[in-house]
């Protein structure tokens, strides 16, 4: 006699692959979804600092690169003139233009004005003087801003859809910053530490803050541009 399955052992066995399926699928998009960001924060920090390392032999040591101002020219009347592009738009211009590859120049019809850079694998940095902030998904910054706006949005996404980074390479109040390039967000108050990267209720790496989740790029670097096994937030 041939041995085989029955309808029945057949629709038991293809139920079971089902429910692990079903169990397993959100472990595995998380787990892309990890290796995406990682990728492209890793990409960003590289390419960005190239830049500016090529940038320096044209327009010399970027300690003495003009500060990215933020906002608009204003009019006769003092009134900002958003007829004509940001203050930042020229920076970038200057310094980065010629040594990144963009798939698309932008900016924003905000206070601010940051210039919006495209890259070609889908991400994006906003880039100003108070901050540069990293969109390894471009589409992302789309939903949000048409969605949730300031703080609110800050403490919602941050370390989540959006990684905070600095350029402030003249500043001598910070250490952590004077000189360098493109850095993940460290402020002068940061003990140099793993633990207030994690604990810093205003600006730490963690569910409840009171501003953003600014030093979660920073905790992802030092951890070789890897999440960390204990990184407290869902992606």
């Amino acid at each position: 006699m041939k041995k085989a399955f029955t309808m029945a052992e057949v629709l038991i066995t293809l139920g079971i692959l089902g429910i692990v399926i079903v169990l397993t699928f959100p472990i595995l998009m998380e787990g892309y979804k990890k290796q995406v960001i990682e990728t492209r924060l890793a990409r960003f920090y590289s390419v960005i600092n190239q830049a500016i390392t090529m940038s320096e032999v044209k327009n010399g040591d970027k300690k003495y690169w003009d500060i990215n101002n933020n906002g608009w020219e204003t009019d006769e009347d003092g009134n900002k003139d958003m007829s004509k592009p940001p203050k930042s738009l020229p920076w970038f211009n200057q310094y980065l233009k010629d040594f990144v590859k963009a798939a698309r120049v932008d900016y924003e019809n905000t206070t601010e004005g940051k210039v919006m850079l495209y890259f070609p694998d889908g991400s994006l940095v906003l880039i100003s003087e108070s901050s540069w902030i990293f969109y390894p998904e471009a589409k992302d910054y789309e939903v949000i801003e048409s969605s949730v706006n300031g703080t609110d949005r800050n403490r919602e996404v941050s370390g989540i859809k959006y990684f905070t980074f600095y350029f402030r390479p003249w500043d001598k109040s910070n250490k952590w910053l004077y000189g360098k390039g493109v850095e993940p967000y460290m402020n002068t108050g940061w003990d140099g530490t793993r633990e207030m990267l994690l604990s810093d209720d205003i600006i730490g790496c963690k569910k409840t803050v009171t501003n953003e989740r600014a030093y979660c790029t920073k905790l992802i670097q030092m951890n070789g541009w890897k999440f960390p096994k204990d990184y407290p937030l869902k992606l």
